[in-house]
């Protein structure tokens, strides 16, 4: 990637956030992090983001309706749903509101690696 990305990472579990956060350090990218979707979206309007990539459960705002939300607003920037919740409902759900990848965890740093390749270059 040429230049550093800014990547948001909203997740209500401080500690997914905190890895996350680290994972994308190894890859030269810098973040924030926002524990729900309505601070998120106060993120967003605040500064430019080069992703998003967000939990499905949360409180306040459902991933999904972020994801809806990010994407009416934002229609270019990359979002990434993550979830915990088992079985294809949750990928086909993300993938039907336009998601541009998803991951189930426990995920693996490589899988990031090939979501930052994939959609930042």
């Amino acid at each position: 990637m040429s230049k550093e990305k800014k990547i948001l990472i909203v997740d209500d579990n401080p500690n997914m956030s905190s890895l996350l956060s680290d994972i994308l350090e190894i890859f030269e990218c810098k973040s924030a992090c926002a524990s729900d979707g309505e601070e998120a979206l106060k993120c967003l309007k605040k500064e430019k983001f080069d992703m998003v990539i967000t939990d499905l459960r949360m409180p306040k705002m459902h991933g999904i309706d972020l994801l809806k939300t990010v994407k009416e607003s934002y229609p270019s920037l990359p979002v990434v749903v993550i979830t915990g919740v088992s079985g294809d409902t949750a990928k086909d759900e993300a993938i039907d509101a336009q998601a541009d990848g998803f991951l189930a965890k426990p995920f693996r740093v490589n899988d990031i690696q090939g979501l930052l390749e994939k959609l930042l270059g």
